[in-house]
């Protein structure tokens, strides 16, 4: 691989989520030699969000407000670089390899490339995403008001995704491939007790069915192989998360679910390598949550990058 003829940046933000473009903006205003490194997917999850409601100043679709983060960032100067990181390490400085086989310096990383979404891999799932079908309940629920809805998945989100679908949707299905929940007992219980819910056990979506938007979901017991088709207009795919962290094994550490571990002032546990957004322990996956981590993360870099103490 070849050196970066750019010499050392001050820090290397990986990833141009909400998290990822608010770090190159405060990098920027900071001064800092910066370079931003991105694939395509230029505001990541909100881009999946067609009606912002609860983000602070702004409504509307996502991919709207994350080209103003993104026309921001640019206006400070921070250089932007369509790659991709194949892998993190450090000696005395980071040191990234991109897979153009170029190697570029840094004295601090960022990462905020954010986490994929465990797909259902059925018909309808690609063309009504965000059309009817979301991946947050927590998110989309409020779009919902007396509609009929599905969650599928048997974890906590699932569950209490439903119980929060059931103070604002007309009826909501739980549709769990095995008799038996991974969510806490108490949860699913407080579950079958809501008028509001059908539970369906041993049963899997088969497909999507809708026009523009989501109008019905077939399933399938797992043992009869009978099907039937649920009238709605919402599905929730609520079946998880996986968040790579091949890049920079060994400088990280993750938790029980794969997220990377930071802590208040989004420090992993290698000096200088930081995280923020979709794929760290912190709760809540919300754009708003994930831009002032960006926030933090950033001026955590400055820090470190001029020796400055205290909290801006």
């Amino acid at each position: 691989m070849q050196r970066n003829s750019k010499g050392m940046y001050d820090v290397v933000i990986v990833g141009a989520g909400a998290a990822g473009l608010t770090s190159a903006i405060y990098a920027g205003r900071k001064k800092l030699k910066a370079v931003l490194i991105t694939g395509p997917n230029v505001g990541g999850e909100t881009n999946s969000t067609n009606d912002i409601q609860n983000y602070p100043g702004y409504e509307g679709p996502g991919p709207v407000l994350m080209k103003k983060f993104w026309e921001q960032a640019k206006k400070w100067g921070v250089e932007i670089r369509e790659q991709r990181v194949l892998r993190i390490s450090k000696a005395k400085d980071f040191l990234l390899e991109l897979d153009n086989n170029e190697k570029i310096e840094s004295k601090t990383v960022i990462l905020s490339y954010g986490r994929e979404r465990r797909k259902l891999n059925i018909p309808g799932e690609d063309k009504f995403f965000g059309r009817g079908l979301s991946t947050c309940t927590t998110c989309d629920a409020p779009l919902f008001p007396n509609k009929e809805t599905a969650v599928i998945g048997g974890g906590n989100s699932a569950v209490e995704g439903a119980l929060e679908l059931a103070r604002i949707a007309k009826k909501i299905y739980i549709v769990h491939r095995r008799d038996v929940f991974r969510a806490d007992e108490v949860t699913v219980e407080k579950a079958k007790a809501e008028g509001k819910i059908e539970v369906l056990t041993n049963h899997v979506p088969i497909e999507i069915k809708g026009d523009k938007f989501v109008k019905s979901l077939i399933v399938e017991h797992v043992t009869t192989k009978a099907r039937k088709e649920l009238p709605l207009q919402g599905v929730f795919s609520e079946i998880g998360w996986e968040t790579h962290t091949e890049m920079v094994k060994g400088l990280v550490d993750v938790n029980a679910v794969g997220e990377i571990i930071v802590d208040a002032h989004n420090r992993t546990k290698t000096p200088g390598l930081y995280a923020c957004g979709d794929l760290t322990s912190i709760p809540y996956k919300q754009t708003v949550i994930s831009a002032g981590h960006g926030a933090i993360a950033a001026l955590e870099a400055y820090k470190f990058v001029t020796g400055s103490k205290g909290h801006d």
